[in-house]
């Protein structure tokens, strides 16, 4: 592999030892000098023009799989549904009869009227199945082609874990909740593996524009098996760490595996579960009902006794565990259950696994310090708090203090990670980076202090939680999130400093240059 020698550069290693550089040399993938004395040599010699340089950026959660298959759906992320059925109607008219239609983004609680049914699709598509899901991916919209198809009707019984939406009369109205949702996706004519692995392959171009070489994926074995494919093939050009949904932690356990095996590319990461749903849909597990409510608690999707069966038998395996947790209740029953697993842990002289909670959106005060004090990984998401901000203050009211709170785990000592949770949102870590930084909308919505000011979080943390910290999340803190002799040559190239330039100018930094493993896989400079 060719040798390249780096100039006339701002360089951020992320590296204490050496915080900044002007020169790097990259050599057989890795770095191997910064700021060398002399040329290095027989290494290429880029003249950066004073451009910055950082590590390449990690997100830290992100449904790889769904996000490139999302490229080709329907936009439904607009502010009218009249503007989301107008989408739907034109994809319709140039899709074949019977063929599936797909969407992703809608949210009704920015429509005025609220939910969509199923008889509006039926207008416009009439001759095809429609499957929408929502921005959570916690609650999907479907025609009655699809309910047809999936055999919904007024007779269907809620799924453990789900519940289907009806009308006065008992009958479906397309709108399905939390496990409910696998009714329709089920009976989906799957892509194949092979389909997954070129669309995931082409999905890579879009992330490293974005600034990104790694990141932390959550979605299933379809995925796993696709990324196998890539790596075989040697065209997968970021690093993954691939978590393990726990309906699959038996095969996983029989192939071998655990947390941490892998290779430059692909390795394991921990195994995923659902503790709760998710704000939108109100299905987020609460202490104390969601404003307006007398009763809604939401709903927690397995018991804190299956949760400590789980994480049993994943630590015995050598896997650590990656809890989805919401609302308050949910995070405390999960902080619980991962407490408990420590102890067992300690006890049988294992050492402590790398385990995380994913979200952590809104936490009780009591439980705050805990993830610190329990060496738990805050996997946190702050363009969520942009998307949520308006639905957060409406249904949990106070409890927003305490809500998308990174800087309150940043204070006790956690470990932050970040990331999109794409397709939920964009994957653009510097639109991250901005909302933690300044929690305001691109328009500067809700005011020049942002929403709950208190929790800003310093850009220097920030860039960690894109950086070193998912690397050291995921066992790699020597090789990624900073450049030093001996680690990763991955680092994206910007015109924009992003530790100096004023905040709203965060939203419009755009890597002129991504490099993966010592080689440019995106240039335009």
């Amino acid at each position: 592999m060719e040798s390249l020698q780096l100039t006339n550069a701002r360089i951020y290693t992320m590296d204490p030892r050496q915080p900044l550089a002007s020169s790097l040399v990259c050599r057989g993938g890795r770095v191997e000098l910064i700021d060398p004395e002399d040329s290095s040599g027989s290494a290429e010699r880029l003249d950066l023009g004073g451009r910055i340089v950082l590590p390449g950026l990690i997100d830290s959660h992100l449904h790889l799989r769904q996000y490139a298959e999302t490229l080709g759906y329907i936009n439904c992320e607009t502010d009218t549904k009249e503007l989301c059925l107008e989408r739907v109607k034109e994809r319709v008219s140039r899709t074949p009869p019977g063929e599936w239609i797909r969407g992703h983004g809608w949210n009704h609680n920015f429509w005025t009227d609220g939910y969509g049914t199923a008889k509006e699709l039926d207008l416009i598509a009439p001759d095809n199945p429609v499957y929408l899901t929502g921005k959570s991916l916690h609650v999907s919209w479907g025609n009655s082609a699809a309910m047809t198809a999936a055999g919904i009707n007024r007779d269907t019984l809620d799924p453990p874990g789900g519940s289907i939406l009806r009308d006065e009369k008992g009958d479906p109205t397309g709108i399905l909740f939390e496990y409910a949702v696998k009714l329709i996706e089920n009976i989906i004519p799957k892509p194949s593996v092979e389909t997954s692995a070129e669309k995931i392959q082409k999905a890579q171009e879009s992330l490293w524009k974005m600034g990104l070489t790694g990141l932390h994926d959550f979605d299933q074995e379809l995925c796993y098996q696709a990324l196998l494919i890539l790596v075989e093939r040697e065209e997968l050009k970021l690093r993954v760490l691939k978590s393990v949904r726990s309906k699959d932690l038996n095969l996983a356990i029989e192939r071998g595996l655990k947390t941490g095996i892998g290779n430059d590319w692909m390795w394991i990461g921990g195994v995923k579960d659902f503790a709760d749903g998710a704000l939108g849909p109100k299905t987020g597990a609460l202490l104390e009902p969601y404003e307006g409510s007398s009763d809604n608690k939401g709903m927690t999707l397995l018991s804190e006794e299956k949760l400590y069966e789980l994480g049993i038998t994943a630590t015995k395996a050598g896997f650590s565990l990656s809890i989805h947790a919401i609302g308050d209740r949910a995070n405390r029953f999960v902080l619980n259950v991962l407490e408990k697993i420590r102890e067992f842990e300690k006890k049988l002289g294992y050492p402590p696994l790398p385990h995380r909670i994913e979200h952590v959106q809104l936490i009780d005060p009591a439980d705050v310090p805990r993830l610190a004090l329990l060496n738990i990984t805050a996997s946190m998401q702050p363009i969520h708090a942009i998307s949520d901000m308006e639905m957060a203050d409406k249904y949990w009211g106070k409890r927003t203090a305490y809500s998308y709170a990174s800087q309150l785990q940043f204070q006790q000592g956690a470990r932050v990670i970040y990331g999109s949770d794409a397709p939920v949102d964009s994957p653009n870590p510097f639109w991250g980076i901005h909302a933690a930084v300044t929690r305001q909308k691109a328009d500067g919505f809700p005011g020049p202090d942002g929403w709950h000011p208190e929790l800003r979080v310093p850009r220097d943390r920030a860039i960690e939680a894109y950086t070193t910290g998912p690397a050291a999340a995921a066992g790699r803190s020597k090789l990624q999130g900073r450049l030093a002799p001996g680690s990763w040559a991955d680092c994206i190239v910007l015109e924009k400093d992003p530790f100096t330039c004023a905040p709203s100018e965060l939203l419009e930094i755009k890597p002129v240059g991504t490099m993966v493993s010592g080689c440019w896989v995106w240039r335009d400079f």
